[in-house]
C-alpha cells in the first residue's frame, strides 16, 4: 500500500465517524478519569516517584478500575524460562479483560529475576514473586488501556516493587508521598528559626494563609511559607535599619540636611 492510499483510507475512516457520538464518548472518558482520580488512594492504589510527571498505577488501583468497568480478568503465561541450573527465571504474561464473554482488551507484562531490584536476592527463592510481578504488570497495562487512563497514570516497569516503593536505595525509597499530611514539629521549629524566633512574624504569615497554628500547615505549602517568612524578616530588618539610621542622624549634631 502506498502512502497516498494509506492517507486516503485514513480520511475514509474519519468520514464515517459520528462526531457527536465521539464527543459524547470523550466526555464520558473525562468523567470516568475524574471519578478514578478522586476514588483511588495514593501509596496504595497508585504511587508517585520524585521527578516523574504522572503517578504510577499499582495493582490495587488496577483491580478497582477493572471492577468499576464491570470486567473480569484472565491470565495466560505466553512465555517463560525456569533455568534451575543457571538461576534464571522470567515470565511473560497476557491479561485478557472480558465483559461477559466478550474480549475487550489485553495487557502484556514481563518480569525476570535479573532486574535491578532482585539482583542481590537468591534467584531460587523468588520464582513465584517474578510470576506475580509479570501478572501485575499485565493487569496494570490492560487497566490503563481499557480505562483510557494513560494520560493520568503511568506504568513504571523498572523500579517499582509490589508495594509501590522504589526498590534500590534508601534515597529512592523516599517518594513524593512524603508531601502527604502536615509538617512535623522539626519543620515547625525551622519556621520559627527562619524568623529569628519572632513568633509575631510567623503568626502574621500563618494568618495570611488561613492557618491557626504551625501544625495546620500542609507539607505542600511548607517551603512557600518558609520563603514568605524569610522575605518578611528581610523587609522588617531593612525597615529597622533605616529607622535606626534616621534616629542616629537626628541625634548627630553634625548631620547635614
Amino acid at each position: 500500500m502506498t502512502e497516498q492510499q494509506a492517507s486516503y483510507n485514513s480520511l475514509s475512516v474519519i468520514d464515517s465517524v459520528d462526531v457527536s457520538e465521539v464527543r459524547g464518548t470523550m466526555d464520558k472518558i473525562s468523567q470516568f478519569q475524574g471519578v478514578v482520580q478522586k476514588q483511588l488512594r495514593q501509596n496504595h492504589d497508585y504511587g508517585v516517584l520524585p521527578g516523574t510527571p504522572k503517578p504510577t498505577l499499582l495493582k490495587p488501583g488496577a483491580e478497582k478500575i477493572i471492577m468499576l468497568l464491570g470486567l473480569r480478568s484472565e491470565f495466560e503465561i505466553i512465555d517463560s524460562t525456569r533455568d534451575w541450573d543457571n538461576g534464571f527465571f522470567q515470565y511473560q504474561v497476557r491479561c485478557s479483560l472480558y465483559k461477559g464473554e466478550t474480549l475487550i482488551t489485553q495487557g502484556l507484562g514481563a518480569a525476570n529475576n535479573r532486574e535491578k531490584k532482585w539482583l542481590k536476592q537468591d534467584p531460587y527463592s523468588i520464582d513465584n514473586t517474578i510470576l506475580k510481578m509479570a501478572r501485575k504488570r499485565s493487569l496494570t497495562d490492560g487497566a490503563l488501556t481499557v480505562g483510557s487512563l494513560s494520560d493520568i497514570f503511568s506504568q513504571d516497569l523498572e523500579d517499582m516493587d509490589l508495594s509501590g516503593q522504589k526498590a534500590s536505595t534508601q534515597q529512592q525509597k523516599k517518594t513524593a508521598t512524603d508531601q502527604d499530611g502536615n509538617i512535623s514539629k522539626a519543620q515547625a521549629k525551622r519556621m520559627f528559626a527562619l524568623a529569628d524566633g519572632n513568633a509575631d512574624l510567623v503568626r502574621v504569615i500563618l494568618d495570611a494563609y488561613g492557618y491557626q497554628s504551625s501544625s495546620d500547615v500542609p507539607k505542600t505549602k511548607y517551603e512557600e511559607i518558609c520563603n514568605e517568612i524569610q522575605k518578611e524578616l528581610a523587609a522588617a530588618t531593612t525597615e529597622t535599619e533605616e529607622t535606626s539610621d534616621e534616629a542616629s542622624d537626628e541625634d548627630n549634631p553634625f548631620a547635614q540636611d
